[in-house]
């Protein structure tokens, strides 16, 4: 095993982040989320054996909220890899599995779902002959067998969310979460490069929103009034960091306002540095603008609890992380003026299953580093899956 975490000392008050979160649909017992993080350890698209431990473990350790990784509604071409996980598939026992041992641990649970639309590769995923689909079959990668989705495909993928949303309603999730972000998808329909339809799908920022809201209403339709919806939504798209959808408070209203109408009931930006400003002249964090704009329940993220911020890496290409208690005394503070509801936690967690018990009890000595090594060795000896 590696060596012992960094001996370290802080005199936070954290317990405001531990206060209930209360909303008209759902009572969240903190503050603290556990993320959605991609594992790509479901071969065939069966979620593996060791998942429900893996989110118990989580939840176990003080996160009020699970969101799962990502995993595929039942449409033939939608997977990034034949490693993610089916919604529900084949697997359906197993992610009710998921769902129960969480509760058992006090916490709920959301099951993201993703549809990774042109960011596709055919060659690694089920129905390889297939073309991958999008707006307009237009997606700055090399992946082949890419084409504009028809009338049809729209229909079709709209009814596999919606078929996906009322399945993890009836086996015992609280709610789901739409991943939005990242040029998936519904980001390929916001995202001028990518979509260049010439119907009622395309316009300006806010007609772009149409096939998300189209979603949106399916999901609602299929699970009722009271099932919570998430909203994963970004600027950047992997791993096109520098991409801006939006460039003033003006047009993320433009862009989030018909979301929340739709029936969005959470957002989830994904963010890399939860403390930095969005927009000039403004100390609001994206968080804080989508909160101000929608009035939603709104998470923060972004290298909670870290000295090292993500850089364009891939996760599994970053060694080493310190942890870092600087940014805590931030995070409260934006906490404290109601920039956000929630903080999603991500690397932290997987090195520190225990991560809020363990900040909340000041045992910041026990609290270990982000680095691929020591989460590969942990979750081993937890008889975990691992995350990669």
């Amino acid at each position: 095993m590696t060596s012992s975490p960094p001996a370290l000392s802080a005199d936070i008050d954290v317990e405001p982040l531990f206060e209930p979160l209360r909303t008209e649909k759902i009572t969240l017992p903190n503050r603290f989320a556990m993320a959605p993080m991609t594992r790509k350890m479901a071969p065939g698209g069966i979620l593996p054996e060791g998942a429900p431990a893996y989110y118990r473990r989580r939840a176990e350790g003080g996160l009020g909220l699970i969101i799962t990784e990502g995993a595929v509604p039942p449409h033939p071409v939608g997977h990034h890899s034949e490693d993610v996980p089916d919604f529900p598939g084949a697997g359906e026992e197993r992610w009710a599995e998921v769902a129960r041992e969480v509760h058992a641990a006090g916490s709920k649970v959301f099951v993201q779902l993703w549809h990774a639309g042109l960011k596709r590769d055919a060659s690694d995923t089920a129905n390889p002959t297939e073309p991958s689909i999008g707006p307009s079959g237009v997606y700055p990668n090399d992946f082949p067998l890419k084409r504009a989705m028809t009338d049809s495909d729209i229909a079709d993928v709209i009814a596999a969310f919606a078929s996906a949303a009322a399945t993890a309603q009836r086996i015992g999730f609280d709610g789901v979460n739409l991943h939005g972000a990242h040029g998936y998808i519904m980001d390929q329909f916001f995202w001028s490069r990518t979509n260049r339809r010439d119907d009622g799908y395309n316009g300006d920022i806010s007609t772009r929103t149409r096939f998300a809201r189209e979603v949106i209403g399916g999901i609602r339709e299929a699970v009722g009034p009271d099932f919570p919806i998430m909203f994963r939504f970004s600027q950047h798209k992997n791993p096109y960091y520098e991409v801006r959808l939006v460039e003033n408070p003006r047009e993320l209203a433009q862009l989030l306002e018909p979301l929340a109408d739709a029936g969005v009931d959470f957002f989830d930006p994904s963010l890399r540095r939860f403390w930095l400003p969005e927009f000039e002249g403004s100390d609001l964090n994206m968080s804080g603008w989508i909160k101000k704009i929608t009035g939603k329940p709104t998470m923060t993220i972004g290298s909670v609890g870290l000295e090292n911020p993500m850089s364009g890496a891939k996760m599994s290409e970053v060694k080493d992380t310190e942890v870092s208690l600087v940014n805590l005394g931030s995070l409260l503070a934006m906490f404290r003026r109601g920039e956000f509801d929630l903080v999603g936690l991500a690397r932290s967690v997987l090195t520190n299953p225990g991560w809020p018990k363990l900040v909340r009890e000041g045992r910041f000595d026990e609290i270990y580093p982000y680095n691929q090594t020591v989460v590969m060795e942990r979750l081993e000896c937890a008889h975990e899956n691992a995350p990669y």
